[in-house]
């Protein structure tokens, strides 16, 4: 008997253990190119005019109201309709007592990730790729669909020119006819091709740090330019909110509230684009 048969035989072996293997990864194996998904958020931006606040046209149903709570640092847990928590830029420190299922990082600094996270948690989204690859998540996640947009971050802290490439996710949440985002720890403006990706947000949550992430004029031309009817202040420290709040040219207004939480839906989203202050930012 020639030698080729066996060969052959070892080939096919591998090939099915291989396909076995993809088979019985865990459910909340992150795979950094998730095949995208339809975006409601991206198709609705498309559909309206640049001029208007995107978020101001009630072209999706209303499908219940989504629970948010500012838990610390750049952690905001979003509860949605179908029992789904999820966790921003989750390092573990920060919980408000909630147990999120699903969890999203950034790498730019140890309070954004962690690589050991409750292996309870179900879902681990890095916002980072590997192997040079850019990470791309796009998948549905009980009524959730989450999916991200990368930008990159400075390889130094405080060398702007020197930037790592893909190393930072804008993860973007659609549930319930709402568009909620979160800017992580964004280091640079966004272009044209951003914003496409990005499409409609009724909500963002943006750094305000005016110095680790941005400064105060870039991350404001950026809200500006989004157009949010709710925008979430995060990643603080010390910023006046009201040196925030005074470069948005009056276009939003100021609502400072005593709790840690808000449930908001489509049919009660403000009239005009606010800034909504938990307690603990």
């Amino acid at each position: 008997m020639s030698q080729e048969f066996p060969v052959r035989r070892l080939r096919i072996m591998i090939l099915l253990a291989m396909a076995l293997a993809v088979l019985v990864l865990p459910a909340g194996f992150a795979t950094a190119q998730d095949k995208p998904l339809p975006s409601e958020c991206l198709a609705m931006a498309q559909s309206l005019p640049r001029v208007r606040y995107a978020s101001l046209s009630r072209v999706a149903a209303d499908s219940g109201a989504v629970t948010i709570t500012y838990a610390g640092h750049s952690t905001y847990i979003i509860e949605t309709p179908g029992n789904v928590a999820i966790a921003t830029d989750f390092s573990g420190a920060y919980t408000a007592g909630k147990s999120p299922n699903v969890v999203t990082m950034n790498r730019a600094h140890s309070t954004h990730y962690t690589l050991h996270p409750d292996p309870g948690i179900a879902h681990v989204l890095h916002g980072w790729g590997e192997g040079g690859q850019p990470a791309r998540h796009s998948r549905m996640i009980g009524d959730v669909l989450i999916r991200n947009v990368t930008t990159d971050i400075r390889a130094f802290r405080f060398d702007s020119e020197a930037l790592q490439k893909d190393g930072n996710s804008i993860f973007i949440f659609e549930v319930a006819g709402l568009c909620i985002g979160h800017l992580g720890h964004l280091h640079h403006p966004l272009d044209e091709t951003h914003y496409a990706a990005i499409g409609r947000l009724d909500i963002v949550m943006v750094p305000i740090d005016g110095t680790f992430t941005m400064s105060l004029d870039g991350i404001s031309e950026i809200t500006r330019r989004l157009r949010s009817s709710i925008v979430l202040p995060m990643h603080r420290f010390a910023t006046p909110l009201s040196d925030f709040l005074a470069r948005m040219n009056g276009q939003f207004e100021m609502d400072i509230r005593p709790e840690r939480s808000f449930s908001v839906s489509r049919n009660t989203l403000p009239k005009k684009p606010t800034m909504i202050v938990l307690d603990g930012v």
